[in-house]
């Protein structure tokens, strides 16, 4: 119970973890911005106090010189009034000996400066400390007739010119404006990522208790979801299918398994109590060991298939030439059904190939006994060798009424026995999964070629030896 209270959604989980790595990201952006802002701003106000400075250079050279004010350009008058709106710097002018001649307005209480010593400091810019405030000092001589007359200072606190209100404000907006998008965009993704899984996530459930009648959205965008959806849903009908086949199995097997007992059981129980004496006493206890002889064939099957599905079977491979051993396994199948016409026919070279001939052997028998079921009492099939690539085909052909379409995809699956076979043969559908897993072992395959109403076609391939 303490794990299930420490869990949290998955649309919870990456909205929060988006959003603080959204917050974290926009709030370095904002510092850095902000940072930028007050070195541009301080910078352009620096520039303002420069052409302030150097305007009343102009002025005064102009007046020196006799130049009336309707005279001076007009550009330069709007230049400083743009600039003063921004700041508003005392301005000094003195003469060459550092007496302050003019200002633009009175010196304020506690603030001094010696112009003297700021004439003899060769920069133009200066920064100088007074009164408990930095200043930024601009410092331009006035010269008339090549010859310093005087300067102009113009001076501002450092705190008025990195002073940034309205431009931080601006940013600020942007800033939270740029959040708040980003945030509903990534609840919203996340919400959309996030529902297809929870539904996958409540299908499971439902799956978990038996029910398999689901229902998923179709042919979603994000093709990783899309995925995941669709391999859900294949993996639901495998599911089902699967529980039907255990389903068909368990009574597949009590059916199989309870008909030879209770056969087996009637048979000797007559022969007990004399019902039966003589021939016919002989003949009822031929009959009971034919039963356990069948039963003992699927208890067989069984334990067969589960050996071969852990891989507890030892596969012994040798060298045989393929067209001899074929006939060697044949010629006794054959004698013991005379009424199939089985017709073989082998490579027109030698070839050797390694295999392991006891499970050779019981993939092709299992596929005989298949073909001579396919058929009515009499029939015939066809065996054949041929070269398919680098490995040797072993193609066994019947002419039977062959595999309906829909449960040709089936017929591997263990414990699966088709609607013609199901009430027509005794047996547990583990023989082409059992051949199939067999020819896997000795390094080949099994499959099926082609069935339609005129018959069937298995392939089993091996390996050509090297």
């Amino acid at each position: 119970m303490s794990m299930n209270k420490s869990k949290i959604s998955m649309l919870t989980y990456w909205t929060r973890n988006y959003v603080l790595t959204l917050a974290v990201g926009l709030v370095l952006l904002f510092v850095v911005s902000a940072l930028w802002i007050r070195h541009t701003t301080t910078e352009h106000r620096v520039e303002m106090m420069e052409l302030i400075a150097e305007e009343m250079v102009s002025r005064i050279t102009n007046m020196a010189a006799g130049v009336g004010p309707e005279q001076v350009d007009p550009y330069i008058d709007r230049r400083e009034a743009d600039s003063m709106r921004e700041i508003n710097p005392i301005v000094y002018i003195t003469n060459a000996s550092g007496e302050v001649v003019t200002t633009n307005r009175p010196f304020p209480p506690g603030l001094s400066f010696d112009f003297k010593k700021l004439m003899a400091d060769d920069s133009n810019t200066l920064r100088v400390k007074n009164d408990g405030k930095l200043y930024t000092i601009i410092k331009r001589s006035v010269t008339i007739e090549e010859k310093v007359v005087g300067y102009v200072f113009t001076v501002e606190a450092n705190d008025k010119l990195t002073a940034v209100k309205q431009e931080y404000g601006l940013l600020a907006l942007v800033i939270f404006s740029i959040g708040l998008l980003g945030w509903g965009a990534i609840y919203k993704l996340s919400k959309r990522l996030s529902k297809p899984i929870l539904d996958v996530a409540a299908a499971a459930k439902l799956i978990e208790k038996g029910i398999y009648q689901i229902s998923l959205p179709e042919e979603l965008k994000e093709k990783e979801v899309d995925e995941l959806v669709t391999s859900f849903k294949e993996m639901v009908i495998r599911l089902e299918q699967l529980e039907k086949t255990r389903t068909e199995l368990l009574a597949g097997v009590t059916h199989e398994l309870k008909t030879p007992v209770t056969s087996i059981s009637g048979l000797l129980q007559a022969v007990r109590d004399d019902v039966v004496t003589g021939d016919e006493a002989k003949a009822f206890i031929k009959m009971a060991f034919d039963e356990t002889t069948k039963m003992k064939t699927m208890v067989g099957d069984l334990l067969s298939f589960n050996s071969f599905a852990v891989d507890a079977v030892p596969v012994k491979m040798e060298l045989f030439e393929v067209n001899e051993l074929l006939e060697d396994i044949l010629r006794p199948w054959k004698a013991t059904h005379p009424h199939i016409n089985l017709h073989v026919h082998v490579l027109p070279i030698r070839e050797d190939i390694a295999v392991d001939r006891v499970r050779f052997q019981q993939i092709l028998v299992n596929l005989l006994t298949n073909a001579e079921q396919a058929m009515d009492e009499n029939g015939e099939i066809r065996v054949s060798l041929q070269f398919i690539g680098n490995t040797i085909a072993v193609d066994v052909q019947d002419f039977g009424c062959g595999i309906p379409v829909e449960e040709q995809p089936l017929i591997f699956e263990r414990f699966y026995r088709g609607d013609q076979k199901k009430y027509k043969v005794r047996g547990l559908g583990l023989g082409l999964a059992l051949s199939k897993m067999m020819a896997q072992s000795i390094g080949g395959d099994l499959s099926l070629l082609e069935s339609s109403e005129k018959g069937t076609t298995f392939r089993l391939t091996i390996p050509q030896t090297v």
